[in-house]
């Protein structure tokens, strides 16, 4: 999932086109898109009982006993209801315990979580807004949205519907324009697959890695993992580690934020992980099954690597995506690489440590030409070269050498390649990393800013048993990871500073009437020099103001840096031709 301050260039001419792609959550639409969506919109009234089945389908939720929450407010940041539990650590980190049936634990999260989950969709949709502010694509966007998730409930098992119902009693009423409370749950579950969906271009450019072994220095299992799914600081601010008890199943603990049910990066008491990280797709016709929801069957119900492959290729997904299992009980990791058509299994063979980007690797997808295509053009493979390089320098590793690799900013060789370039491990604006012990049942969850703050260290052995009742603590505070010296240097304060001025060059590129000094631009690009993005985007500018003298040295700076991707490098080559057309006339 591609994100607004990712600044990733896109060939789209238009700036909120633009920017939502770089969200990777793509409600955005093309001109040439809006006669699609017209398409779309006949194919609604053919289709039309399908899509009043989905909207007004409502799960059955009789079967279980509830106990409406009465939350015990003991301070502004510590929430309780009989054995739950909502607080919020030093290091800003919000910690969830839930425990209960499925409507239970929905009711118990909804209510606890109800503050922080308005807000997340005040953020979420007030983005949504802002890339598609024209009343009339918004209702194309409803439109669409309604009819693509009309199967979606018919893929989603009974009880994780009980449990998004009791969660979705407690979502603000201001967008209900939207889709009822719980369809409207029920498809931001599905949103980084639906971006996938609707581009098939929307790629977070997640990192992982697991080691075990000659590779760490007790010879246990390690993994870690960078999840680069960037909505805004906002967005990022309220990062939720929830610890679930399930009455049925595993208790597992997951990393992700308020209103989310599904799992992107998790452990479970059995020492199964899960992490997840986008491939290059086909295009469905509807949706099907979340892949979070996949991932969080694994963790509720699988013990070993086996029994994990088992639950995921009985599920219909929608996307293609790589799931990273590890597992204690093994002491081994494999990649799932699941896709709307396919199904393949990536074990290392002779090795004892397995890498994943976003390209597959399994011999299922060997003759892809989508995934052939990604490995050639896309970041992936450069990124999985890197990991490489980092491996063979740093051995025997140990949790803080991972946290290391997993902030790692640099291109291949240690080439300066810019701060934010998709390229590197360390894009600076992962949601964020965790490093996983599975044979240990020990976690560190990185806290803000990205993967750069401390990594808090959480055992699940103690927390799900009755020593974290008596101590009040969930974390394992000192085994916590130190924060990343580099936030309190220049270059990070040089970084952010460059994040702002960003936005304000993108409007003066799409605003004929507003400009910018050259002063402006200069101090732009002094900001984070080795970045290709700051001489392309100065070169949009000058070329959109007609001074296509400049634009071509800005234009030509940007190739001689490490552009992120061949389609972004070819699209910089297209402006130079074009502005040598403009001198010559």
């Amino acid at each position: 999932m591609n994100r607004s301050s990712k600044q990733s260039v896109i060939q789209n001419e238009t700036k909120w086109s633009e920017e939502s792609k770089q969200f990777g959550i793509d409600f955005s639409f093309r001109r040439n898109d809006i006669g699609k969506l017209l398409a779309v919109f006949i194919l609604l009234s053919l289709t039309s009982c399908g899509v009043r089945k989905s909207i007004k389908h409502v799960p059955e939720v009789k079967q279980y006993s509830l106990e409406i929450p009465k939350v015990n407010k003991i301070n502004d940041s510590t929430f309780s209801f009989n054995q739950n539990y909502l607080t919020k650590n030093k290091q800003r980190l919000w910690e969830l315990y839930i425990k209960g049936n499925p409507l239970q634990l929905g009711y118990n999260n909804g209510a606890l979580t109800q503050d922080l989950m308005q807000k997340q969709e005040d953020i979420f949709f007030s983005k949504v807004e802002g890339f598609v502010p024209s009343k009339f694509k918004q209702n194309l966007l409803r439109g669409f949205l309604k009819w693509y998730n009309r199967k979606m409930y018919l893929n989603v098992r009974e009880d994780y519907q009980a449990e998004l119902y009791g969660l979705s009693q407690y979502s603000s009423d201001k967008y209900n324009f939207i889709a009822p409370k719980y369809l409207r749950s029920l498809y931001l579950h599905g949103a980084h697959d639906i971006g996938h969906a609707m581009q098939d271009l929307a790629m977070v450019g997640c990192t992982s890695l697991a080691v075990w072994n000659e590779n760490t220095e007790d010879g246990d299992l390690l993994i870690g993992r960078n999840f680069d799914f960037y909505v805004g600081d906002e967005f990022a601010k309220n990062k939720l580690v929830e610890f679930v008890e399930p009455e049925q199943g595993i208790p597992y603990m997951s990393v992700s934020w308020p209103g989310m049910i599904g799992v992107v990066s998790g452990m479970n008491k059995e020492g199964i992980t899960v992490t997840i990280n986008a491939g290059k797709s086909k295009i469905p016709l509807t949706a099907k099954t979340p892949i979070s929801l996949v991932t969080r069957e694994i963790l509720q119900y699988a013990r070993t690597i086996d029994e994990a492959i088992a639950i995921a290729k009985k599920r219909k997904v929608f996307v293609s995506e790589s799931i990273l299992v590890g597992s204690g009980n093994d002491k081994n990791a494999v990649i799932i690489e699941v896709s709307p058509d396919n199904f393949g299994v990536y074990r290392v063979q002779n090795s004892s440590r397995v890498f994943c980007t976003n390209h597959f690797q399994s011999d299922a997808y060997k003759d892809d030409k989508r995934n052939q295509k990604h490995i050639i053009e896309s970041h992936s493979e450069y990124r999985y070269e890197k990991l490489q390089e980092l491996l063979h320098e740093n051995k025997k590793l140990t949790p803080e050498k991972i946290a290391s690799i997993l902030r790692d900013k640099s291109g291949l060789k240690d080439e300066k390649i810019g701060y934010g370039n998709e390229k590197a491990i360390n894009q600076l604006l992962a949601h964020h990393a965790v490093i996983f012990s599975p044979q240990k049942k020990l976690v560190w969850v990185s806290s803000n800013p990205y993967q750069l703050g401390e990594f808090v260290c959480y055992d699940l052995s103690e927390i799900f048993s009755g020593k974290r009742l008596k101590s009040g603590k969930f974390a394992t505070s000192e085994l916590n990871i130190s924060k990343d010296t580099f936030i309190d240097s220049q270059d990070f304060k040089n970084y952010e500073e460059y994040k702002k001025l960003s936005s304000q060059i993108e409007n003066a590129i799409d605003d004929k009437e507003k400009t910018l000094s050259d002063e402006f631009i200069v101090h732009y690009q002094s900001l984070n020099p080795d970045f290709w993005l700051v001489y392309y985007q100065a070169g949009k500018y000058y070329f959109n103001k007609k001074n296509y003298s400049k634009a071509k040295t800005e234009f030509e700076k940007a190739l001689t840096k490490e552009i992120t991707t061949v389609p972004d490098k070819e699209n910089v080559e297209k402006y130079v031709k074009k502005t040598n057309k403009k001198l010559k006339n």
